[in-house]
């Protein structure tokens, strides 16, 4: 006798093919595999007692603040836990129940779609990578005197070059070009001081690589300029809230973004930076910023979402992203994640940013196992390596819909 470690539905079919399970009853028993628990924020009592009672009489349940039953609530979250049958089940009955309870039924079939959903397409330019087949890798290039790893190892413009044709050969689908430190406490650096550190580089890599360029701003006035000669993406680390201009530069030039989250300012950010509720809060800016990108005309196949690992987290924070990461795939967005070389890193290890390669690599191998499409990492060949055995294990291609 033993229990299973069922970590993929191949793993789950595999087992009752094992048993001799009729074929007609493997997704039906596949659809047990798995149980969810599903946050519902700010719902009427009224509903909420009849998620209630429908999950219960399913054999699933439903988490509510306490006084809902004392009747001294008007509102309250719930935490559903139910299996992936039980979820279908659920949304069938609250179709039979007032319309707040059907627009629950509605939310939560759209939103395990999402989550359930392993295929992200991400539209750069003319080209459309399926982000499903591999994780795709972004290598840092800071053409900063600044930067908390490399300043000053590539601002002059040769050295950069050097390095962005190295990341290329090393394996990185994206070069990201940045030309203002976002390290904690950075200075700003005005726009034509950033143009005249991205431009000279930019330019000739864009002839003599096939990777993608990204640049990493949050300016619109940059953000024009190095798409029109020929960036492919623009890396955001507000999201497109410090310059309300740059969703309209991106969405004119049809290009990718990447939109992360914040709290603060560079200069400002780490200064004690608390949180309600983490993962709520992250997610909640997120949405917000894929609704800005669509007011703008962006495409939704051209918005990536970042956490933002290191920007306005606690040491503990950034851990508690990496383990529950994979809540984000209920965006629908691709998602990048760039733990390499920082501080909470250099915390748990006691180790300076030139050391951190050991913790970068488990950070990014967790990161994948947790939904990240997309790695933003110094060292490229090193991560890819242990990308490509961790991608050995825990890929998993299986689909369902709800």
């Amino acid at each position: 006798m033993r229990i299973l470690s069922l970590g993929t539905r191949e793993d789950g079919r595999a087992e009752l093919e094992r048993v001799g399970v009729d074929p007609i009853a493997i997704p039906i028993l596949l659809a047990k595999q798995r149980t969810y628990a599903v946050s519902i924020d700010d719902l009427p009592c009224s509903t909420v007692n009849i998620l209630k009672q429908t999950a219960l009489a399913l054999g699933a349940d439903c988490a509510m603040h306490r006084d809902v039953i004392r009747g001294r609530r008007r509102r309250s979250r719930v935490v559903l836990f139910a299996n992936r049958r039980q979820l279908g089940r659920i949304c069938e009955r609250l179709l039979e129940q007032p319309p707040t309870a059907r627009a629950v039924s509605e939310d939560l079939r759209r939103l395990v779609r999402q989550f359930e959903s392993r295929r992200r397409i991400l539209k750069v330019r003319d080209v459309a990578l399926d982000l499903s087949e591999r994780t795709y890798l972004m290598g840092i290039l800071n053409v900063t005197p600044d930067s908390f790893s490399d300043g000053g190892r590539f601002l002059a413009p040769e050295d950069a070059l050097a390095q962005g044709l190295k990341l290329a050969a090393d394996g990185a689908d994206f070069i990201d070009l940045g030309a203002e430190s976002t390290r904690p406490g950075a200075q700003p650096v005005d726009a034509k001081q950033e143009l005249a550190r991205l431009l000279p580089v930019l330019i000739p890599l864009r002839k003599q690589t096939n990777a993608f360029v990204s640049v990493d701003t949050y300016k619109s006035e940059v953000a024009r300029a190095c798409l029109a000669e020929g960036a492919d993406m623009i890396n955001d680390i507000s999201g497109l809230r410090f310059d309300p201009a740059l969703a309209g530069v991106i969405a004119n030039a049809g290009a990718a973004c990447v939109v992360m989250h914040i709290k603060g300012k560079p200069r400002t950010m780490q200064r004690n930076p608390k949180y309600h509720d983490l993962m709520s809060e992250i997610f909640d800016y997120l949405t917000e910023c894929i609704g800005r990108a669509a007011l703008a005309g962006i495409a939704m196949e051209q918005v990536v979402v970042d956490p933002g690992i290191g920007f306005g987290k606690s040491v503990e924070d950034n851990f508690t992203i990496l383990r529950r990461l994979d809540e984000f795939r209920s965006l629908g967005q691709p998602l990048l994640v760039g733990p390499s070389r920082k501080s909470f890193i250099g915390a748990a290890l006691n180790l300076p940013a030139g050391e951190r390669l050991s913790g970068t690599i488990a950070a990014s191998v967790l990161a994948v196992a947790n939904g990240a499409n997309i790695l933003r990492v110094h060292d490229v060949d090193v991560v890819k390596q242990a990308v490509m055995i961790a991608e050995r294990v825990i890929r998993c291609h299986g689909e369902h819909d709800v």
